[in-house]
């Protein structure tokens, strides 16, 4: 009973370390992918005159719109610090220690998790496409807005439509103009075309806000009459020159914002994929999928009756399927086409191939005409698939993410925001690559909509399931001193062996014993080396003596070296230093096993292990006899030790 309620309360523990990490990294989480929004469509509201209301709005359902987003990074990171934590501060080796297994630890959170990923389906499929089509409508109405009006001084200015305006300087604090030149042009036709100038002029929006009203003051004004005449060669152009000391014009500018309304989107056959659901998405699929079926046959049809047997058309109705059966009947009785063809003049030859090439550039034009339709309902189409398995990737890499994140956090044993924020946004890069490359070969029609759409999980599932089971078995995948000594071992990079004098010795070595693993080391040596110091391809893929006998000398050796580490006298510690530290075979499988053999029997790839291999035999070999050389030495200076001890007795 003690054991249920001892696991309930680690449950509740980890659930209450968990919850307030997942929600600050997802509020985190969410404010990054919204400042890379807001980066991403800044251009289009600056310099606009929006309304706070508006701008509130449009971050609202932005950050809505990139739940989708944020919310498996968070998971992910939450994960790694709720673990990373718990093996920093040895909990999670506290847990162990209790019997309690890595997975029945993660099995709370696994529940939220799932939970979450139910929640974040339902949220995709019920709230997602009223978010997206508030959002893009309110994009769009934003982009569509005329920017602000603000004249620079010094060039010419086009952002009024139909005029084109030049202010040599102008006073902010009074809104006063000077030396004012305005091109009006909205006539677009260069004999109405209107020019004026004046010294001072100042500007203001009507109270509807659709026109610029212009004050101009001590100026000219000059327009060509629109009855002039239209000659190439004409030497006057007839003009009216107007001048005035004050004169007001308006310029049609709409500096409304006019928000479009979302019919608009949901209305639209290219756009509409985004307002709906999972039914919807598969009903439009479905009857998006039949016309294009149908479109197939029309055109097959087409292609059959008037463009490879058009011939047929001249047949007699009633009579036509006669004539064809008759015709293949007949056909090896035929003429050939390249003899007919040759028999011909000059003249009927041109026609001819006039003729073949004019229907073959029709057909090609027909047939061009009628695929245009057909891409653009296939890339709708896509368009459809890739929301609607969105409705489920999302759900799914939240708990890929988990897993992937859990299990690294255990491993890794670091908490705080340090090195899990390094790890998750290096996977999180991975992931988004992925997943936009999958979802562009959707959507230009390269992969299989499943296959893209699917592709990041594909690629992270495997991760997660290799990271629980390395970490369900407390492996050291992620610890440096692991990869340090494989590189070594690739790169033959020798350890080195550090034997200091002892201050204090608790057991004194016997030198005696000492000398007596000395000989034996040494006579193990000779008998090894008489047996493998050439090793033949069958004994290398077979035998397993070899790697057994080599591990019984390297102990041998280590405890020898061990008993000599206590020792007093430095000659004796400088020469256990120069011992090497004996390697093992490299090979893929363990000998004698059943890939072993396969190997062995695939004699191409076997031979190339086997040459790999001979470099650690060699570098074996060449330890051995160096130990060899070092054991006699070893034991000239023991035989001089003992002497010593015996004198002093």
């Amino acid at each position: 009973m003690s054991k249920k309620i001892h696991i309930k309360r680690l449950d509740s523990y980890l659930l209450q370390i968990f919850l307030p990490l997942f929600l600050m990294t997802f509020a985190i989480c969410l404010f990054l992918v919204l400042m890379q929004f807001l980066w991403k469509y800044i251009s289009d509201m600056v310099g606009k005159g929006l309304e706070l209301k508006i701008i509130a709005e449009m971050f609202w359902y932005a950050a809505l719109n990139l739940i989708p987003l944020a919310l498996p990074l968070s998971i992910l990171l939450a994960s790694l610090m709720v673990f990373g934590n718990l093996g920093e501060d040895l909990e999670l080796l506290a847990i162990k220690t209790s019997g309690i297994s890595l997975l029945r630890t993660m099995s709370p959170l696994i529940v939220l998790t799932v939970f979450i990923s139910i929640g974040a389906f339902f949220f995709q499929n019920n709230a997602m496409p009223h978010i997206q089509t508030k959002f893009y409508s309110l994009l769009i109405s934003i982009r569509q807005k005329s920017p602000e009006l603000d004249i620079p001084s010094g060039v010419f200015y086009r952002g009024i439509e139909g005029y084109n305006l030049f202010v040599q300087k102008k006073d902010r604090k009074t809104g006063m103009l000077y030396d004012v030149l305005i091109y009006d042009i909205s006539k677009n036709n260069v004999d109405e075309m209107a020019v004026i100038v004046c010294d001072s002029a100042k500007m203001s929006m009507s109270k509807d806000k659709l026109s610029i009203v212009l004050t101009l003051y001590h100026g000219q004004q000059f327009q060509n009459f629109e009855g002039g005449t239209s000659s190439d060669n004409r030497e006057f152009v007839p003009y009216s020159r107007e001048n005035f000391e004050e004169k007001q014009i308006l310029i049609p500018f709409d500096a409304n914002f006019n928000r479009i309304d979302d019919s608009a989107l949901e209305e639209n056959a290219a756009s509409n994929y985004m307002a709906k659901n999972i039914k919807q998405l598969k009903s439009s699929i479905d009857s998006m999928q039949c016309e294009m079926d149908s479109m197939n046959i029309i055109d097959r049809k087409t292609m059959k009756n008037y463009s490879f047997f058009t011939f047929r058309n001249s047949y007699p109705p009633q009579q036509k399927d006669s004539v064809i059966l008759k015709a293949k009947k007949e056909i090896i009785n035929i003429v050939s086409p390249d003899s007919l063809f040759a028999s011909k003049d000059l003249q009927t030859k041109s026609s001819i191939l006039q003729s073949a090439y004019a229907k073959a550039e029709n057909n090609s034009n027909e047939f061009l005409f009628r695929s245009m339709s057909k891409i653009s309902t296939q890339r709708i189409i896509n368009r459809h698939w890739i929301e609607w398995h969105r409705k489920f990737t999302l759900p799914f890499a939240c708990i890929v993410f988990f897993f992937i994140g859990a299990p690294l956090g255990s491993i890794v044993r670091k908490g705080g925001l340090g090195m899990p924020i390094v790890i998750s946004v290096i996977l999180f890069i991975i992931y988004y690559i992925f997943d936009n490359v999958g979802y562009k070969m959707v959507r230009d029609g390269v992969w299989v909509h499943w296959v893209g759409m699917w592709f990041s999980s594909m690629i992270l599932l495997p991760m997660g399931v290799f990271l629980t089971y390395k970490a369900m078995n407390d492996s050291a995948i992620l610890n440096g001193d692991t990869y340090a000594a494989f590189f070594r071992k690739i790169f033959f990079i020798r350890e080195k062996r550090n034997y200091p004098v002892k201050e204090v010795v608790m057991d004194k070595p016997d030198y005696r014993e000492i000398a007596r693993y000395i000989t034996q080391l040494s006579a193990d040596i000779d008998t090894y080396l008489s047996k493998y110091r050439k090793l033949g391809y069958k004994t290398y893929w077979t035998d397993n003596q070899y790697e057994e006998e080599l591990i019984a000398i390297k102990n041998k050796m280590e405890f020898m070296l061990n008993m000599v580490s206590n020792s007093k006298n430095s000659f004796i510690l400088q020469k256990a230093e120069a011992y090497p530290v004996l390697i093992q075979h490299q090979r893929p499988f363990r000998a004698n096993s059943v890939m072993a053999r396969i190997l062995m029997y695939l004699f191409p790839i076997g031979i190339i292990f086997k040459l790999i291999s001979f470099l650690f035999e060699r570098r074996i070999a060449n330890d051995l006899e160096k130990i060899k050389k070092l054991n006699a030495e070893l034991l000239h200076l023991v035989d001089e030790a003992l002497k010593a001890e015996n004198i002093a007795v």
